[in-house]
């Protein structure tokens, strides 16, 4: 069965088209990674699916029932972990769950348990009369999912759930995610950390000024760019500069320098690594090791999107 139907969706401001006709579906029992660039059309989406945002055309599905139809039935069945914390810093993290669950009906001994399920699920039962204002940022986002999942929704959006944590809470919440998944949630996961999408999503769509451009699993994705190779060079010391002097090299993209790395985006076809090493030997640059990387799903955005910041 299909969680999510979205069909020709479409979201104007104006004469901006932020949303262009968008189809997509997720299927029962994915983790679905949904990404995109700043205004790619990814957030808008996730609100219209949300009820946050009424959509300008199109038709949106959550368990085969039309969300603007039967609006209860999808909020009842949809949890939302928002990139922007949604908690209350003056209420103990048992009343913060408390309150987003009984926004779902849940009351009397129901509401206690479902309270406390959700607390112990993101470890933080011994917390439970404490505030958020003194938690750390790994606790609270694990309190925000808490606040999401209570009502036990058979659909979850997670939106950017590790940003701005430590390692060790990340990871938390990574298993969590999985753990969820294997209890029969299906889980919509949007990050720009492309290394927890790779390791955890089953399929994965990619949103560029409101439209899909690529949808599949991340080796149907990396499949798609076999003309780029990308090389790593690390050098035994550097000023900060060593990776512009491979930029003029023919077939090569782009070049990344970070610290005593650089990283180079080129194209397949063009035998150039000897080249851009004498560049660098010519320079004086003592080289440690060179790997050329297969492609993943960071060169698959990168070289889809673009390489350009965006606002």
């Amino acid at each position: 069965m299909n969680v999510l139907d979205i069909r020709g969706l479409t979201k104007k401001f104006g004469d901006f088209v932020a949303v262009d006709n968008m189809s997509l579906t997720v299927r029962e029992g994915e983790i679905f990674g949904f990404l995109g660039a700043n205004g790619a059309g990814k957030s808008t989406t996730i609100n219209m699916i949300s009820s946050l945002l009424r959509p300008t055309s199109g038709e949106i599905r959550i368990l085969e029932k039309d969300i603007m139809k039967q609006s209860r039935f999808a909020k009842m069945n949809l949890g939302i972990v928002p990139q922007d914390l949604a908690i209350y810093e003056d209420m103990t993290a048992y009343e913060n769950v408390s309150f987003f669950a009984g926004l779902y009906g849940l009351r009397g001994e129901k509401l206690k348990e479902r309270t406390e399920e959700a607390l112990e699920f993101v470890g933080l039962s011994d917390k439970a009369k404490n505030f958020p204002k003194n938690f750390s940022g790994g606790m609270k986002r694990r309190l925000n999912i808490a606040c999401a999942i209570a009502h036990k929704p058979k659909l979850i959006i997670m939106d950017e759930p590790t940003v701005g944590i430590d390692p060790q809470s990340r990871n938390y919440i990574l298993t969590s995610v999985r753990k969820l998944n294997e209890s029969g949630c299906t889980i919509i996961y949007t990050s720009h950390y492309m290394e927890e999408v790779e390791e955890i999503c089953s399929r994965i769509a990619i949103v560029d000024h409101g439209k899909i451009i690529a949808e599949g699993t991340k080796e149907q994705l990396k499949s798609t760019i076999t003309d780029v190779k990308d090389i790593r060079i690390e050098l035994k010391t550097v000023q900060g500069t060593e990776g512009e002097l491979l930029k003029p090299v023919p077939g090569v993209r782009t070049v990344h320098q970070e610290d005593n790395v650089i990283r180079v985006h080129s194209d397949a076809a063009v035998d150039n690594l000897n080249r851009m090493l004498k560049q660098l030997m010519d320079a004086g640059k003592e080289i440690r090791s060179v790997e050329e990387q297969e492609p993943n799903l960071e060169s698959v955005f990168l070289t889809l999107t673009g390489r350009n910041l965006r606002d």
